[in-house]
């Protein structure tokens, strides 16, 4: 199963944001991640690689999303990362790079990504690569 993980400046607008896509979700995996660890508006890479690594289906602790206590424990197919900003994508790359997990970062609006990736995800046969290139696939969507 890939697994998705939603990096904002803001813990809250990565939260409402995994909060959004998981209604398409099924039982994909999906980490927010966001702020500076203080309560600030930032990202940290380490808290990112985290992010990666619960994904991917290791442990979060005290997370109920975790795959353990979904009962959902299975192989990890690889992350998909989506940012909001700038130094949002300079740290999951360090992340990325540091974490043992297959993941890659989608260049796809974050909300819409999201969500395409989500639906993506679902689909047993869903690979890292199928999976980034709907979040990516968001960047063509019309609003009106």
């Amino acid at each position: 199963m890939v697994g998705i993980v939603v990096v904002s400046h803001s813990e809250r607008a990565a939260e409402g944001i995994a909060e959004v896509a998981a209604e398409m979700a099924g039982d994909t995996r999906i980490e927010p991640v966001g702020g500076d660890g203080k309560g600030g508006i930032g990202t940290v890479p380490d808290a990112i690689g985290d992010a990666i690594d619960a994904a991917a289906g290791g442990t979060d602790e005290g997370d109920a999303t975790d795959a353990e206590d979904r009962g959902d424990a299975t192989e990890s197919d690889g992350v998909v990362v989506l940012v909001d900003l700038g130094s949002a994508v300079m740290n999951a790359d360090v992340a990325v790079e540091l974490s043992d997990a297959e993941a890659v970062i989608a260049d796809a609006p974050v909300l819409e990504g999201a969500v395409n990736a989500a639906v993506a995800a679902t689909d047993p046969s869903a690979t890292v690569e199928s999976v980034r290139e709907q979040a990516e696939a968001a960047r063509d969507i019309e609003k009106l």
